[in-house]
């Protein structure tokens, strides 16, 4: 149908039922349907999900929307479901039985919408599914996630810009809450977005009260529990950096009286739902959480934001106190920052940063690799000691620099407990199937409930095909008889090159590591500059994403007292020699050979960052694991070199 204003108003009242776009909305629209390309940069609750949302309604063809957050996909289709908008998702909590009704109507142009992670497009199979539909929209949601000098750099995110032209996409729309002009430069590039169709709504949050409080580590939750008591009720979140903060903290509240629960990343996924569900329910209750909360959730009444710890860059800092105040009301958010957690921040990126020796072990072990081989990351991950996350990175550099070329990814194993008597499993097929459906329990290593296969083997053993293992499995998921879950993910690569580019791949694997640390770091020492900054903080604030505010705002805590603030100094360490004296280097270096070869490896088992070598051999159990965490990670490299 003709997408004219008057046609794109119309369906905003008849489907969604509001009288007038948000700013912003309108101007993404026109440039995503005009132009084929745009990018909406709009603050946290901002509207960006009803710029694909709407125009999905006035193209032809299927609305491809890429998002690495499935509670973000959950709450838009259930919210497009009750509006009888066709719509769905493939992520990783789906049976596969959900995804295989979902492929079909995907196949059968049912839906309007499909919701994907970006890690999807490693799937040989939709891949080719999607080359035979028509994709009117191609939308990235968290854009900012392509660009390596954003702050939540994405490896699989790299590969989107090629795989929208790959499938034939009609139209991209790249969206994002946070991103500095690099970034925005970044998104454009890779998606091929003219000037514009650029759509800054701008950062500025006039109903937001920005308040920084220098305070020591001691002063920080009396303070926080101060605050809790001065105010008016309001639904309220505090952020800290650790999950063990966010028990301790949220524990410290129960016990004065307050309404607090703690939600991270290490709760299981029913635990973290049924805090976010009681934490809706009424606008008295806080919770503590890791940055893992937030991320799509619909709240806009949300009245505090307070960081009990400094958040690790000014992106994720705006995301976070974004929160805050979405209905435009207004509201309060608090930074109270303590120099303590600057150590502790830091550490974190070195942690993630390979030494050159686990960068090098991983290359050579790849170049002499079959042309078609498969990996574990999990193993891989453990061989080479580099973190699963990094690995994966460290994999799609390898790829854009032409060295492998990834495939589709599959189950190596898999588990399954029967629901009836396995005679009565096999009595449900007739004659040779029967007896081949029984004969999975008996090639099976059985546990006290569930039976783990390796599929490969069994298919070995029993003199068949792996494929009919596989089908014989999921026959029985279908009929109920079993219950099935997959698990071991192998990922499948071929092998462009060989030993002659070693040396090259590890320089660049190296450089672009070092690099990635060295800006992280940089993006890290902002926070604090922006606590002491001698005039208007919101100035500061937007003037990093490229916003001029022209007058200072009135609302901050600089413009509130008229004087910049200090952070209070941390008090002199312990010297590092009377923790560790180098009689224990050097017992610690001669009992842990491998996995203390080098200073770096030595500096991050003393700051207490895991990685995986420490945990299979155990070493993070050691006494003196973590004895110089509050000490800068560089001075410990340079104190044990």
């Amino acid at each position: 149908m003709p997408t004219t204003t008057d046609t794109l108003g119309e369906l905003l009242q008849q489907h969604f039922g509001f009288a007038e776009f948000r700013p912003g909305q309108h101007e993404a629209m026109r440039a995503l349907l005009d132009e084929g390309a745009a990018l909406a940069v709009f603050p946290t609750g901002g509207g960006k999900s009803l710029c694909y949302q709407l125009p999905a309604l006035a193209v032809d063809g299927i609305t491809l929307v890429v998002s690495p957050l499935i509670a973000l996909m959950k709450d838009q289709i259930d919210f497009l479901q009750r509006r009888g908008i066709p719509a769905a998702r493939l992520d990783s909590s789906l049976s596969s039985d959900e995804v295989r009704a979902i492929n079909d109507r995907l196949r059968a142009g049912e839906l309007r919408l499909l919701y994907v992670a970006p890690e999807r497009f490693n799937n040989e199979r939709f891949l080719g599914d999607l080359k035979r539909l028509k994709i009117a929209i191609f939308a990235v949601d968290e854009a900012h996630c392509i660009s390596e000098w954003g702050h939540n750099f994405r490896p699989d995110y790299l590969k989107l810009a090629q795989m929208a032209r790959d499938i034939g996409a009609e139209r991209v729309l790249a969206l994002t809450a946070t991103a500095t002009p690099k970034v925005v430069q970044d998104i454009c590039d890779g998606f091929g977005i003219k000037p514009s169709g650029v759509v800054l709504t701008g950062f500025y949050r006039p109903n937001l009260t920005l308040l920084t409080t220098p305070c020591t580590p001691a002063e920080r939750t009396p303070l926080l529990v101060q605050r809790l008591r001065e105010r008016a009720p309001g639904s309220t979140i505090v952020y800290v950096t650790l999950q063990r903060t966010a028990e301790a903290v949220a524990n410290f509240l129960k016990q004065h009286g307050f309404a607090a629960e703690a939600y991270h990343a290490g709760m299981n996924a029913e635990d973290r739902t049924k805090v976010q569900d009681w934490w809706m329910a009424d606008p008295a209750r806080i919770v503590v959480a890791t940055i893992a909360f937030g991320m799509g959730i619909d709240k806009s009444d949300v009245r505090y934001v307070y960081h009990a710890n400094l958040p690790k860059s000014l992106e994720s800092y705006s995301q976070e106190i974004g929160r805050a105040g979405r209905d435009g009301v207004p509201s309060i958010v608090e930074m109270l920052a303590a120099a303590a957690d600057l150590p502790a921040l830091e550490n974190f990126v070195y942690g993630d940063t390979p030494s050159e020796q686990s960068v090098r072990s991983l290359v050579h072990d790849l170049l002499t690799q079959p042309e078609e081989f498969a990996l574990s990351t999990y193993e891989f991950s453990n061989r080479h000691d580099i973190r699963q996350l990094v690995l994966r990175t460290a994999l799609t550099y390898l790829e854009l620099l032409g060295a492998l070329r990834r495939g589709t990814p599959f189950y190596a194993g898999y588990e399954f407990r029967p629901l009836t008597r396995i005679d009565d499993i096999g009595d449900a097929f007739p004659g040779e199937h029967g007896r081949f459906a029984t004969s999975l329990f008996g090639a099976a290593k059985r546990g006290r409930i569930w039976y783990g296969l390796d599929p490969e083997k069994a298919a070995e053993s029993l003199g068949v095909e792996r494929r009919r293992v596989v089908k014989a499995l999921e026959v029985m998921s279908e009929r109920g008889l079993i219950e099935l879950r997959a698990s071991d993910v192998r990922d499948r690569y071929t092998r462009l090159t060989d030993l002659a580019d070693e040396d090259r791949l590890v320089a660049e694997l190296v450089g672009r590591f070092e690099h990635r640390e060295r800006q992280e770091i940089e993006r890290l020492a902002m926070v604090p500059a922006l606590v002491e900054h001698e005039g208007c903080q919101v100035q500061s604030l937007v003037g990093y994403f490229g916003e001029v505010l022209p007058k200072p705002c009135g609302h901050c805590t600089y413009c509130l007292t008229g004087k910049a603030q200090a952070i209070p100094a941390l008090p002199p360490a312990a010297t590092i020699t009377s923790l560790v004296t180098p009689r224990d280097l050097a017992e610690l270096t001669a009992n842990n050979p491998g996995e203390l070869a080098t200073p770096r490896q030595l500096a991050r088992f003393l700051c207490g960052l895991t990685s995986p070598v420490f945990t299979k051999s155990k070493l993070s159990r050691h006494p003196l694991f973590g004895v110089l965490d509050e000490h800068p990670f560089l001075d410990v490299v340079a104190a044990v070199t």
